[in-house]
């Protein structure tokens, strides 16, 4: 082969598709699982959704003219990168089912030998598009092997298990919590929540797109294109606060009224508050935590 790609998420699905657009031809895509998707295949929690923008979160060169809501949730997305795929013919260099085992550089031939569950690569470029989170944290918890009820993690949700009126507990408040936390919160006879570290949280403003919203995106020229860089712009922007301290302060401001406005309990409030500087931990983002909570 001229490339393997190892990992059929939203980078081995974009490289695939450019570079074939670019000319290179002989190429395959491994993956392990039994079909394309990534995270948003992997993670069907009740609340999964992104926190970028549709407009931002998507391929530049294949805009979704048909997004529900502002930000997205994963079965909308996982359509999107499967109708993606469909469109750019990534089923003809597709192989599901393949694990590569190992990959090495072998330098009198110029190429790398790759080493899969399904026999030996040999390729000109190596282009590892494998997720850094795919593999779930399991808890280690005395006595949890001997707990009567059910045990999932939230990237291998268990369908089957109806939370209306059970206790639920929730181990964790980072990104997949603050998600999941509110959406079963109000069929669970009680939540309770398992905290580390707490986290800074900005309000998501996560409406839905009207249908004159996504006409105008469909059909006048440049509407697009300004609403993304808009978006990158804003983005970029927050990124480059949090790389410098004094810029981060009108955030965390933000973060701590938000916590104010929704969270009465001074107690619940204080358990809530972060005791390190805003831009250290990933920041998070929802209007449903903190209520979920009091």
């Amino acid at each position: 082969m001229q490339v393997v790609v190892v990992g059929a998420g939203f980078s081995g699905i974009g490289a695939a598709i450019r570079l074939r657009q670019e000319g290179w031809r002989d190429l395959v895509v491994l993956e392990k699982a039994s079909q394309l998707g990534g995270t948003w295949r992997e993670n069907t929690y009740p609340g999964c959704a992104c926190d970028v923008p549709f407009s931002l979160y998507s391929y530049s060169f294949t805009p979704n003219p048909r997004w529900s809501r502002i930000f997205a949730g994963q079965r909308e997305i996982h359509d999107y990168l499967r109708t993606t795929a469909d469109r750019y013919g990534v089923g003809e260099v597709l192989r599901c089912g393949v694990r590569v085992l190992e990959a090495r550089w072998d330098q009198n031939t110029g190429r790398w030998l790759v080493q899969t569950t399904d026999g030996k690569y040999r390729a000109r470029v190596l282009v590892l598009a494998t997720g850094p989170w795919h593999e779930p944290r399991r808890l280690d918890a005395p006595g949890l092997d001997e707990f009567p009820g059910p045990v999932f993690h939230t990237a291998e949700w268990d369908h089957s298990v109806d939370l209306t009126g059970r206790r639920v507990a929730v181990v964790g408040s980072g990104a997949s919590a603050v998600q999941v936390v509110p959406a079963v919160q109000d069929r669970a006879a009680t939540v309770h929540l398992f905290q580390r570290t707490a986290q800074w949280l900005l309000p998501k403003p996560d409406l839905p797109v009207s249908p004159a919203l996504n006409w105008c995106l469909d059909r006048i020229p440049g509407i697009r294109r300004t609403l993304r860089a808009g978006q990158y712009g804003l983005q970029e922007s927050i990124g480059y606060a949090l790389r410098h301290p004094r810029l981060a302060g009108p955030l965390q401001t933000a973060a701590r009224a938000h916590l104010r406005l929704t969270v009465r309990d001074p107690e619940l409030r204080r358990a809530l508050t972060p005791d390190h500087r805003l831009g250290c931990k990933r920041l998070l983002t929802s209007s449903t935590f903190y209520p979920a909570l009091a």
